[in-house]
């Protein structure tokens, strides 16, 4: 038994190796990192990856490594799918910012649910419109090129070789901003209505005080809300997919060798 298992042996290391980088996008990846699904699950699909992706990298037999220096690499390596994972969740992260405005300003955000994904608090109308970009998330192979960037990286970051630089943060800072920049183009058609429904509702407070501004001002802002994001839906749609084909082209273009 121990004489078949002797060439097996030396690939272990480079395995694991392999296994903590495909672990990383587990941490932030859209679908992948979502606690919707089931622990057990997410840990076979790892082990899955891996051993397909195993055979088609480039990875050598590591022999003679010491723990300290497994241990260096190991985070080196959950660091390179940690930070495809993250990049990759920034449009659908910015969709959230901007629909939590957005929910705010309609006064949806007092009726909360637990967001599965995060554990924490959100409106049902961020959910919806979440789930919604998931949706297109999906659609557009977002979760295969997680796995084909990933794959990608074996090209040009060698096994336990990751050290974060100065140009890795200058490209997070600049995808940071047009995350921001989405957060802002999804919420300020409703924030620019919502504006000026207030300023028509102060003129008629001021024109007609008998009038019960609250109980016909909430209302309409709810109106107002749902019927502009139905029909901006399309404009979002594709503000979203834009930003998300960038996210994905920076995060090959990071790993390109």
């Amino acid at each position: 038994m121990s004489d078949a298992l002797q060439p097996v042996i030396p690939h272990i290391p480079a395995f694991l190796l392999v296994m903590f980088r495909l672990t990383g996008i587990f941490v932030f990846a859209p679908v992948f990192a979502s606690s919707a699904v089931p622990r057990t699950a997410r840990v076979m699909l790892a082990f899955s990856l891996t051993f397909a992706i195993y055979p088609i990298t480039p990875a050598h037999e590591l022999v003679q490594m010491n723990v300290m220096s497994m241990i260096w690499m190991i985070l080196s390596e959950m660091m390179v799918g940690i930070v495809i994972g993250y990049v990759i969740s920034l449009p659908l992260m910015a969709i959230q910012v901007g629909m939590q405005l957005m929910g705010q300003q309609l006064g949806l955000a007092f009726a909360n649910i637990v967001d599965p994904d995060t554990g924490g608090q959100t409106s049902v109308f961020t959910q919806a419109m979440y789930l919604f970009a998931l949706t297109i998330f999906i659609i557009l192979d977002g979760h295969h090129a997680t796995i084909g960037a990933l794959i990608r990286s074996f090209d040009s970051v060698p096994l336990g070789g990751f050290v974060p630089d100065g140009e890795l943060l200058i490209v997070l800072t600049g995808l940071l901003t047009v995350m921001f920049e989405l957060a802002i183009r999804v919420a300020a058609p409703l924030l620019c209505l919502l504006f000026l429904q207030t300023t028509a509702m102060g003129f008629v407070a001021k024109t007609v005080p008998q009038l019960n501004i609250l109980s016909l001002g909430f209302p309409l802002r709810i109106m107002l809300g749902f019927g502009l994001t139905i029909g901006v839906v399309a404009m979002l749609s594709e503000a979203f997919m834009e930003v998300m084909r960038y996210a994905i082209s920076a995060v090959f273009d990071m790993f390109t060798p």
